[in-house]
C-alpha cells in the first residue's frame, strides 16, 4: 500500500490501527465539555500479564496472517509467471522445429535429386545452397538473441544521424532498392540530433534491420521513408513504407520470435529480425511499437532515452 508515495507494509499498517482508534477515542472524550471522566480498574501484575500476552499474541497472529497471505499471492504470481515461461518457450520450440524443417525437406529432396537425376543437379545444388544459407541465418539469428540477455551493453556516446546514414547506405547497396525511393530525414534547424547513450554496433544491427524489412516487404515502386525527430526523454526513429501492410490480428505477434505472417511467408526471411529490435531496443531502455493498415503501408517506431540515461 502507498502513503504520500511511499510503500508501507499493510500488515504493520493495520496492526497500528487499533492504537490510532484508542488516540483518537481519547481526543474526542477529552474535547467534551466538563471535567473528563475518570474511570479506575485494578489489575493484578499476573492479570496485566494475561491481557498483555493476549493482546501481543493476537497482534502476531494478525500480522503473520496477513503475511501468510502475502506469501500465497506472491507465489501464485510465481507460478503463473513460470507458466507463462514454459509457454513460451514450448511456442519457441515449435516454431524453431518448423523453421527447421522446411530447409532440411528441401535439402534432403535436392540431395535425392541429385542421386536420382543428373540432369537436373544445376537446380538441385542450387536449392541445397539456398537451404543451407537460410539454416545458417538462423542459427547466426538465435545465437544474437540468446547472447543479448547476458551480453554486457557497451555505454557510449552514439552519434544517431551519422548511424542512421551508415544504416541507409549499406541497405541501397541491395539490388532491389533501385526500384524504390528510400529516403532519410534528419532534424537540422533549430539543432540537430542529441547524442544517445548506447552500444552502436547493436543499435545499428537494430535500425539496419528495420530498414532492410521494410525493403523487403514492399514492391517495385514503392516508397520507405526513415526519419528522426527529438522527444522530450529522448529520441524517435520511424521506418515508414508504403508496402502491403500487416493484418491487425497480426501486429500484436510481429515482434514474438520466429513469428511469420501470412504475407511474410512468400519473403526469405528467419523471423527473428523484429525480435532482435525488441530485444536491443529494451536492452537501451526504449520502446518498439508498431502501427499499420492493410494496402496503405506500415510505421514502426523506436524510442530511444536520450544521452546520460545507462543502458542495461
Amino acid at each position: 500500500m502507498k502513503i504520500g508515495g511511499r510503500q508501507v507494509k499493510t500488515p504493520w499498517l493495520l496492526a497500528l490501527v487499533p492504537f490510532g482508534a484508542c488516540a483518537l477515542l481519547g481526543l474526542v472524550v477529552r474535547a467534551l465539555p466538563g471535567p473528563s471522566p475518570t474511570v479506575y480498574v485494578e489489575f493484578s501484575v499476573a492479570e496485566w500479564l494475561l491481557v498483555a500476552g493476549v493482546l501481543l499474541g493476537a497482534l502476531v497472529l494478525g500480522v503473520v496472517w496477513l503475511q501468510s497471505r502475502e506469501h500465497q499471492r506472491l507465489r501464485e504470481r510465481v507460478a503463473e509467471l513460470q507458466k507463462q515461461s514454459a509457454d513460451d518457450r514450448r511456442r519457441l520450440l515449435q516454431r524453431v522445429d518448423h523453421e527447421l524443417k522446411n530447409p532440411l525437406t528441401a535439402i534432403r529432396a535436392g540431395i535425392a535429386n541429385l542421386t536420382d537425376a543428373p540432369a537436373e543437379s544445376g537446380e538441385a545444388l542450387q536449392s541445397v545452397v539456398a537451404q543451407t544459407v537460410r539454416l545458417s541465418r538462423l542459427a547466426a539469428d538465435l545465437r544474437k538473441l540468446g547472447e543479448l540477455e547476458t551480453r554486457p551493453l557497451e555505454n557510449a556516446p552514439v552519434d544517431l544521424s551519422e548511424l542512421l546514414r551508415e544504416v541507409i547506405a549499406l541497405v541501397r547497396e541491395r539490388p532491389e532498392v533501385a526500384d524504390r525511393t528510400l529516403s532519410l530525414g534528419l532534424p537540422q534547424a533549430p539543432w540537430p540530433l542529441p547524442q544517445l547513450s548506447g552500444d552502436h554496433d547493436l543499435l545499428f544491427l537494430a535500425i539496419h534491420n528495420l530498414v532492410e524489412n521494410a525493403i523487403k516487404f514492399t514492391q517495385k515502386g514503392d516508397t520507405v521513408e526513415v526519419r528522426a525527430y527529438e522527444e522530450d526523454a529522448g529520441v524517435a526513429i520511424e521506418v515508414a513504407d508504403t508496402g502491403p501492410g500487416i493484418p491487425e490480428d497480426e501486429v500484436p505477434h510481429v515482434w514474438e520470435e520466429l513469428s511469420r505472417g501470412q504475407a511474410a511467408r512468400a519473403v526469405p526471411g528467419t523471423g527473428l529480425g523484429l525480435a532482435l529490435v525488441r530485444a536491443i531496443i529494451t536492452r537501451h531502455g526504449g520502446a518498439a511499437t508498431i502501427r499499420s493498415r492493410v494496402g496503405v503501408g506500415t510505421v514502426v517506431t523506436v524510442s530511444l532515452p536520450g544521452e546520460g540515461i545507462s543502458v542495461q
